[in-house]
């Protein structure tokens, strides 16, 4: 038994894929609230679905999980006190609570065949009304039982719903009232011996002493099925919490038609666990101050009461502003971590990794994701070269002067320390002042030379962090190129 009081909530997914950027905010609503209450933050595998539910993809939700910091206090992986946390391995408990609602008569047994149940529907629907089961088999006598089972037929048990109005209590909606009598009896046990979805959710929210269900809006109509449920089984039924799902930038259901919609995709993608999170929890729910917030920080604020039921809109461009915000308040060594698989796909040597975390550092300043990064890290990392569409920097005629007067710098500078490189750039800008020549057009094509790229880190840092010597090198590779363009010039 669990405390009085103390808070119990769950986040149940289904492995039947990897795990949607909704599930992610609904496990996070769910974990902000059980840390910001002291209570305790359940993972529990949902996979009665045999026919579509993999290990594969259990796997990835839990590493996806892992990896955005949503732990939690029990579940399959770690166990705990109200296991086993899979529904697969919970048959058992569930065909017992079936026999006894069957017993108590709150349950009854269905011989209507598939093509009945269709037959029925039809029915229904060209007559204009919403389908549902009609009850067909409610009250069949023994007799009646006894020659379907002769037959061969295997029937499901459905649950017999109350034909009164049910009230569902909703932090966020208030009391929400159904007609039970419209709602039809459910499956709560299939043919095969499976217990039905509705069930095997009641049966664990209930012996699991769930004491917040926290999901979003499209369940609410599940509630009028669980709350009953919850009643006929004995369990106290848990206050829910029904919030607004996230919609694409068009109004409708974010799908594959608005780009990624897995945790799996965002993380391939570059982007960072702190950002996501600090996007989604703020989907829905304002915090009372700040916006750029870790973990922690949305746990201690979070309330609960003030999430939206409202749908709210998804904005890709919104989470890549939240991204480069995290991306440059990490710690250099974490980035460069994190990094350093994106450095290797793209072919960047990573054994040094002193000499990583500081191109990192420099290269994120220009970058929104991780993905970014290996664009501006391979100034350092990568061989120079001078990219086709920075040469055009080159061939003009006054670069040469600007990168032989650069290099003279230089030479005469004793160390090229961050003072150094600012006395280099400071004099080059008295040098070319009487000239004319200032501004980007005096140090752009500087920056050409060092980077090979139009756009890159700071001109100083890039200074420093290259070194007198390869700072050198390139300048001399960059003047002789420069003046080969322009000679290709004049002989056009």
């Amino acid at each position: 038994m669990v405390e009085n009081n103390r808070v119990r909530v769950r986040f149940a997914p289904s492995p039947t894929g990897h795990l949607h950027i909704g599930s992610a905010r609904t496990a996070l609503f769910n974990w902000l609230f059980a840390r910001h209450n002291e209570g305790d933050f359940l993972l529990r595998i949902e996979d009665t679905d045999r026919s579509r539910s993999t290990l594969l993809f259990e796997k990835s939700i839990i590493e996806q999980l892992a990896w955005l910091g949503l732990n939690w206090d029990e579940g399959p992986d770690i166990g705990g006190g109200y296991g086993p946390y899979r529904q697969s391995e919970r048959g058992e408990l569930y065909r017992a609570k079936a026999d006894d609602l069957l017993r108590k008569g709150l349950a009854y047994n269905c011989f209507c065949t598939p093509d009945e149940l269709e037959e029925s529907r039809e029915k229904q629907l060209a007559a204009g009304r919403p389908p549902r089961y009609e009850g067909t088999c409610r009250d069949i006598s023994q007799a009646q039982i006894e020659r379907f089972l002769a037959e061969g037929r295997k029937p499901t048990l459905r649950f017999r719903m109350p034909e009164k109005k049910i009230t569902v209590s909703d932090v966020l909606h208030g009391e929400v009232e159904f007609d039970g009598s419209e709602v039809g009896d459910f499956i709560i046990q299939r043919s095969d011996g499976g217990a039905g979805f509705h069930f095997a959710v009641v049966v664990d929210d209930g012996e699991m002493e769930i004491t917040h269900v926290i999901r979003g809006n499209d369940h609410l109509p599940n509630s009028v099925r669980h709350v009953p449920l919850f009643e006929a089984l004995g369990y106290r039924a848990p206050l829910f919490a029904h919030f607004g799902l996230i919609v694409g930038e068009d109004g409708a259901k974010l799908s594959k038609r608005h780009g990624a919609v897995s945790v799996f995709e965002y993380r391939e993608a570059g982007y960072l666990p702190e950002a996501l999170n600090n996007y989604l929890a703020l989907l829905g729910w304002t915090p009372p101050s700040g916006e750029i917030l870790g973990l922690e920080e949305v746990a201690d604020a979070f309330e609960l009461e003030k999430v939206n039921k409202s749908p709210v809109t998804f904005e890709r461009s919104r989470l890549d502003w939240f991204n480069g915000r995290h991306l440059r308040a990490t710690p250099p060594d974490q980035v460069a971590r994190l990094a350093i698989p994106f450095l290797e796909r793209a072919g960047l040597p990573v054994d040094d990794f002193e000499l990583v975390v500081k191109a990192v550092d420099a290269a994120r300043e220009n970058s929104i994701l991780l993905v970014d990064i290996p664009t501006y890290a391979r100034i350092f990392l990568g061989p120079f070269e001078v990219q086709e569409e920075a040469k055009e920097e080159l061939a003009k005629g006054y670069v040469p002067q600007v990168l032989d007067a650069f290099r003279s710098l230089v030479v005469a500078t004793d160390e090229l320390d961050l003072e150094g490189a600012e006395g280099v750039l400071a004099s080059m800008r008295e040098s070319f002042k009487p000239l004319g020549i200032r501004g980007r057009e005096l140090f752009h094509p500087m920056r050409v030379a060092l980077t090979g790229q139009n756009v890159g880190p700071d001109l100083i840092r890039t200074i420093v962090l290259l070194g007198k010597d390869e700072v050198f090198q390139r300048l001399s590779r960059s003047y002789d190129l420069a003046n080969e363009l322009l000679s290709e010039e004049s002989e056009d």
